[in-house]
């Protein structure tokens, strides 16, 4: 069969893509319809709301400050420290003013509130946020600390600071923590919800975590809003310290109650277990043993651990038959 001309087909296909343009218009109209009902979700308003990805690239801006000369290109001195911060507090300053002045704004817009002055509370808010700072480092250097005494495959505290998963994910949650207790709205969930699609650690801002705290490996650890913890307490990976399961109608009457355990100091909780309720106190120095399930109180200076399962090996025997 004699092919069809180069310039032919080319027509053809312009034709098709042409046709297939024309349903364009149509799938718009219907697109703003949907915007009309209130089966779906939207944000169509002139008033801007807070951009994920300017809280992300605040994130970053206040690990520069927190751990000066780790995560910038160029080198930080005694000689110029002083206009290192000027320059990054400065500009953290105003971006984090704009962001929670807009997640206040859109609160109220969104909500029909009452006018709260959210310029000058974000002003506020920010301002209150970089006094914590000092404070800040200091308990993420005991976070550092700590995972250097918990792992012995720790090599030094600047391989901690560079790479470790656990530390990454508390430095942020201590950031939003700082912003969550000022009653900032949706910064803090979005900061954290960050650190765990980066780490797979999931740690709700509003969690109360002490001193020394280290999330060693860290994959699939989840604390939930209102856990507590003490201060030198280790945890590995694959921990939930959660809530226990209720009927639908039951969530509305618990979101202001306490529904996560409290966890005293010195405990060491391995991978695997899963400790739910809010009832439930584990008690300091304890240690909990991997992949146990805990849904009430455990006294201080307890183990709690499984029964050592039988293990049952299978092999070959020289006639090539199974022998259990």
């Amino acid at each position: 069969m004699e092919s069809m001309p180069k310039e032919d087909q080319c027509r053809i296909d312009e034709s098709s893509r042409e046709h297939f343009r024309r349903e364009i218009p149509g799938i718009v109209d219907q697109l703003v319809l949907s915007c009309e009902g209130s089966d779906c979700f939207e944000h169509v308003s002139p008033e801007p709301i807070p951009s994920r990805e300017s809280i992300i690239a605040l994130i970053e801006k206040v690990r520069k400050i927190l751990f000066p000369g780790y995560f910038i290109s160029t080198p930080v001195d005694r000689i110029n420290l002083g206009y290192y911060f000027g320059q990054e507090v400065t500009g953290l300053f105003e971006a984090l003013a704009e962001q929670i002045t807009l997640s206040i704004r859109h609160e109220c817009l969104r909500y029909d509130l009452p006018c709260t002055q959210c310029l000058e509370r974000g002003h506020e808010a920010a301002i209150n946020f970089l006094e914590e700072m000092p404070g800040l480092r200091k308990a993420l250097a005991k976070d550092v600390i700590a995972a250097r005494e918990g792992d012995p495959a720790a090599q030094s505290y600047d391989e901690i600071i560079f790479s470790y998963p656990g530390l990454s994910a508390v430095t942020v949650y201590r950031m939003a923590h700082q912003l969550y207790e000022q009653g900032v709205p949706l910064i803090p969930r979005i900061m954290t919800e960050y650190a765990h699609s980066e780490t797979g650690i999931d740690i709700h801002p509003g969690a109360h975590i002490g001193e020394s705290f280290f999330i060693d490996h860290g994959t699939g650890v989840v604390i939930g809003q209102t856990t507590e913890i003490g201060d030198h307490v280790r945890i590995y990976q694959s921990v939930t310290l959660g809530s226990i399961s209720l009927p639908k109608g039951a969530l509305e009457n618990l979101r202001k109650k306490k529904r996560h355990p409290t966890i005293e100091d010195d405990v060491i909780i391995y991978a695997g277990a899963s400790i739910l309720g809010g009832e439930t106190v584990i008690g300091a120095r304890s240690v909990i043993g991997g992949n146990v399930w805990i849904t009430e109180s455990v006294p201080p200076d307890t183990k709690v651990f499984l029964k050592t399962p039988k293990l049952i090996f299978k092999g070959a025997t020289s006639e090539g038959t199974i022998k259990i």
